[in-house]
């Protein structure tokens, strides 16, 4: 996995947990499962960045 890639995704994963932290600190139930769907996505990129690094050892 490249680095840049590394970075990103675990920026993504970062905004998400923030994110819900908001929402669950407002009471805002939309932005709280934003930041839950955006922390899926970010682990589902780094998965499959280890998935593709695998195949090319």
């Amino acid at each position: 996995m490249a680095f840049d890639d590394k970075v990103d995704n675990k920026a993504e994963e970062i905004g998400g947990k923030v994110k819900e932290g908001v929402g669950k600190a407002t009471g805002d139930e939309r932005l709280e499962g934003e930041g839950k769907a955006d922390q899926a996505g970010a682990n589902l990129k780094q998965a499959g960045e280890k998935i593709k690094d695998a195949f090319k050892s």
